[in-house]
């Protein structure tokens, strides 16, 4: 999956959808998309309106709930329950956690929350 259609299905197919696996490149390209697009927008804000983080806080809104779908989905694709999530509130050990999941492949074949999304991809 390349970073636009990333994007494209983050935003516009699955925006609220937490359902189904999501392969690594989808959920890392979607937040690079969140980060590239924040760093913008705090320097267009920081030249428009000073300290005030308008567009960029606005952006953030926007992206909240796909980012946070995305996060479960990505979960799914590991063979954990998006309740895991939750682990972000725990300080640096739950982020830590959550990172090492996030970067490992995902589970081979079907599992509880649907069908491999590699399985299609050539070898």
């Amino acid at each position: 999956m390349d970073f636009q259609t990333a994007v494209r299905t983050c935003l516009q197919e699955k925006y609220a959808t937490i359902a189904g696996r999501a392969r690594r490149s989808e959920y890392w390209w979607f937040a690079l998309f969140t980060l590239i697009g924040n760093g913008v927008l705090s320097i267009i804000d920081s030249i428009l309106f000073g300290d005030a983080q308008i567009l960029s806080g606005l952006f953030s809104l926007a992206v909240l709930l796909p980012s946070i779908c995305v996060a479960g989905r990505r979960m799914h694709d590991t063979g954990r329950s998006a309740w895991w999530l939750l682990l972000c509130f725990i300080p640096l050990i739950g982020i830590l956690v959550l990172l090492w999941w996030f970067i490992q492949k995902g589970t081979d074949g079907s599992n509880e929350y649907g069908p491999d999304p590699l399985a299609d991809q050539p070898a």
